[in-house]
């Protein structure tokens, strides 16, 4: 089981509060993702479910008992770190089976977890290198499979995949989701990627200032974000902003509207602007207009195959059913 609840949490670093009150539910089986700028208070939050930050108030259940005073080791969850934290004398079968070994387990049984793990994690091959012999992808999996042999009530991810290059981190991040398939064990992830969050969650937590601007499924905080903190933060690249009279068009203090809902043509629309970089991926094009008098700087996706170039006026047609409204208080108005 793997339930975690959070009832009025607060964290307070002497006479700052960086957790206001704060409730959360995370069910049994959950891929739970924290995301938010830095500075947000999502490794904090996480650092109180592990109990490596005291609770300055409120209490943390885990499985319906009261665990806001028990020590880390007795939580029954597994944390990995940024860093790795290997031993680097140790072959990896050795720093999988640490935490078994210092639990007093017995040689055959640490043998057999570690075995599950390694296959588990395709890490069979390399149980007799040590961690200077891998790449930093092989070393993550190593740190996982040091957390699998717990079998714990749940995993905690703090910004795992920050110390790898672009490609491994794609890779690493398909790794992880296939894990939690295999495994059914609830995961609590902390990320600043918010591309990591809408590809792996179930469900995903937005932090600002330790507060929790909306909790949702990715499609739901895509299509439907409670504010505009949310909308400027999930979707990449962000959603445009639109504040003035456009917005008062729409009864509306801010209108926002995403870069692949933007027709784009070079003959007419509802808004003009000029070319300015275009980033070039292939199959789309992102195209950052200026000049538009809606805003500072406008994105929009085209197809890749479209002959635009710095400079160049453009007219932009946004699509009308997919515009998101916005109030003086910054929430969604529909």
């Amino acid at each position: 089981m793997g339930n975690i609840t959070l009832n009025q949490i607060t964290k307070k670093f002497g006479e700052v509060e960086v957790i206001p009150p704060l409730d959360l539910q995370i069910t049994d089986g959950e891929f739970v993702v924290f995301v938010g700028p830095s500075g947000c208070g999502k490794s904090t939050l996480m650092r109180l479910i592990a109990g490596l930050e005291d609770v300055t108030s409120g209490n943390i259940q885990i499985d319906g008992r009261d665990a806001t005073e028990t020590p880390p080791a007795k939580r029954g969850l597994a944390m990995v770190f940024q860093s790795y934290a290997l031993y680097p004398h140790m072959s990896v079968r050795k720093n999988i089976a640490f935490p078994l070994r210092m639990a007093g387990m017995s040689k055959e049984e640490q043998d057999a977890k570690v075995e599950a793990a390694a296959s588990v994690l395709n890490l069979s091959a390399y149980l007799d290198r040590r961690p200077g012999q891998l790449s930093g992808g092989q070393r993550q999996r190593v740190a996982i499979g040091r957390a699998i042999v717990r079998e714990p009530a749940a995993f905690l991810f703090d910004e795992p995949l920050s110390n790898l290059d672009a490609a491994l981190r794609v890779g690493m991040r398909m790794e992880i989701s296939e894990l939690h398939k295999k495994l059914a064990t609830t995961m609590i992830y902390v990320t600043h990627d918010q591309v990591e969050a809408m590809t792996m969650a179930d469900k995903i937590v937005v932090l600002q200032a330790g507060v929790i601007e909306q909790v949702g499924g990715p499609l739901e905080l895509y299509h439907r974000p409670r504010n505009t903190f949310v909308a400027g933060f999930i979707g990449s690249p962000k959603m445009n902003l639109i504040e003035g009279p456009e917005a008062a068009k729409h009864n509306a203090t801010t209108i926002g509207i995403r870069p692949e809902h933007i027709g784009v043509s070079t003959e007419s629309g509802t808004w003009k602007g000029r070319v300015g970089v275009s980033e070039h991926l292939g199959s789309d094009t992102f195209l950052h207009i200026h000049d538009t008098g809606l805003c500072d700087l406008m994105t929009v996706r085209v197809s890749g195959e479209m002959n635009v170039h710095h400079g160049d006026t453009i007219y932009m047609t946004p699509e009308a059913d997919k515009l998101h409204r916005f109030g003086p208080d910054g929430l969604r108005l529909d």
